[in-house]
């Protein structure tokens, strides 16, 4: 499954945070296998960043995650440049975003409604 989030950078933090996060801690690489997250990325813009995580079950990587004292320090670290996440409605909130397109799946679909039936003979 892939879940898209976004938070904000706190003024005047984005060089801080990008040197912070340029390299996660191996503990917390770690945690994020035994979670069950194969890839986690960060775009930014501004102070806006958006999360793309490729994951079996999200709630419960978050659950396995946050009882770990290895995010527990990583939290503490980053979260001093990190000001918030939002979820689908702009309002703070760790959620994930809501999907409104992918081209992929509109290609599926497409496909799946063109499959040529056999001839019948029925003409």
């Amino acid at each position: 499954m892939r879940i898209a989030l976004h938070s904000t950078l706190r003024a005047g933090a984005i060089d801080d945070y990008l040197r912070e996060h340029a390299r996660v801690p191996d503990d917390v690489r770690d945690l994020f296998d035994r979670a069950g997250i194969q890839d986690w990325t960060i775009w930014r813009s501004g102070d806006r960043l958006f999360h793309l995580v490729e994951c079996d079950d999200f709630e419960k990587a978050m659950e396995i995650i946050r009882a770990d004292d290895a995010d527990r320090r990583w939290q503490a670290h980053i979260g001093a440049f990190v000001d918030d996440f939002f979820g689908p409605d702009g309002e703070p909130a760790y959620a994930p975003l809501e999907g409104v397109w992918r081209l992929g799946e509109q290609r599926e679909q497409d496909a799946a409604a063109h499959v040529d039936l056999p001839d019948m003979g029925l003409d």
